[in-house]
């Protein structure tokens, strides 16, 4: 994963999203607040922890695993030990990987839902069995979790749309690049950028694809959509990953004019962006940061401490534009990184020259 050819054999999140890169919508956090149970009550250290890694096939979700394996290894005195699973993208095998770690019996589960329906009973049961459960980056449409961290993909996604409406003056084709089918993430970022759309009747969307937040599968889907479109398109409205980076290269293959771009803070993405801006091209980052899995992490052991906590942590995405890429970018890092994160260079090398 740390070039485009690995990252063409895998899938492209949090993710999402800062999955998430990269994950939730406000109202689903909101509608869990409402109906959320009792506190749990605190535990006695060190803790056994579960964490599964709900998709290990993209940069992002790789490098938001790792930023919990760098948090953890700050709490030696109060984590006993990780227990790790991995899902691999699949709601299966995630409802499998839960229930064997309900059966250890850890302490505390951290998850990123696959989906926002499928996990429900499994994380419920989980929570009666004295299990602290705390969401990261993706949300599920129930109450039954402890704690939420994760951005409003809803508006990641009408921060993008809107930036692409104004770039337009309202007026133009596009085609829209979501992530991964199924989970809330991508479609969370969708209905806040069709919310947008909506509202300008000037606005067309001539295709669109769950292009999984991949740079090949980006690349590819962006090729079709231009090869059944020989009318003009406008713009490109993208939910990040590497997809944009995908979405640019599929433009110039074809000998078509550059377009403004929506994008995330992928490190690839902003390289070939501030290659391409002295010629014109436009295009704004929004972020998921990978960073969102330490601060789930700081979350679960205040809850098992007995510590205040919030149940919905719902940061507002942070984005980089033209006149900030500058501060952002990072030429001689790897183009499979996100640059909002609490890794080291160090740290960023290591993981990505694996």
């Amino acid at each position: 994963m740390h070039s485009k050819k690995i990252m063409a054999g895998v899938l492209g999140v949090l993710a999402t999203t800062f999955i998430l890169s990269g994950c939730g919508s406000t109202s689903n956090g909101t509608a869990a607040s409402a109906g959320s149970s009792s506190k749990p009550a605190a535990k006695k250290g060190p803790y056994t922890i579960g964490y599964d890694i709900y998709f290990a096939g993209n940069s992002w979700s790789v490098q938001l695993a790792d930023e919990f394996k760098a948090e953890a290894a700050k709490h030696k005195s109060e984590i006993k030990q990780v227990d790790y699973t991995e899902s691999n993208g699949d709601i299966n095998t995630q409802i499998s990987n839960i229930k064997s770690l309900i059966a250890k019996h850890v302490d505390a589960i951290i998850v990123t839902p696959n989906s926002p329906t499928a996990l429900i009973p499994v994380l419920k049961e989980a929570r009666q069995k004295g299990i602290v459960v705390v969401l990261l980056a993706a949300t599920i449409n129930s109450p039954d979790y402890d704690s939420l961290v994760t951005v409003d993909d809803t508006d990641f996604g009408k921060v993008g749309a809107e930036w692409l409406v104004k770039q337009l003056n309202g007026k133009g084709n596009i085609i829209v690049l979501n992530g991964m089918a199924g989970i809330s993430v991508s479609q969370d970022r969708w209905n806040g950028a069709e919310s947008v759309f909506k509202s300008y009747p000037g606005i067309h969307v001539i295709a669109s694809a769950n292009a999984n937040w991949d740079y090949a599968t980006g690349k590819t889907a962006v090729s079709n959509m231009l090869a059944a479109h020989p009318e003009k398109i406008d713009g490109v409205w993208s939910q990040g990953g590497s997809m944009t980076m995908g979405a640019i290269e599929a433009f110039q293959a074809a000998h078509r004019p550059l377009v403004p771009m929506t994008g995330e803070d992928n490190n690839g993405f902003l390289k070939m962006w501030a290659k391409l801006e002295p010629q014109g091209f436009q295009a704004i980052g929004v972020s998921k940061p990978t960073w969102l899995s330490a601060d789930a992490l700081d979350t679960t052991l205040d809850i098992l401490d007995g510590k205040p906590y919030k149940k919905d942590n719902v940061l507002q995405p942070p984005t980089i534009t033209n006149s900030d890429l500058s501060k952002y970018v990072k030429p001689n890092m790897s183009d499979s990184m996100y640059d909002n994160t609490k890794l080291s260079n160090s740290e960023l090398q290591q993981l990505f020259s694996k």
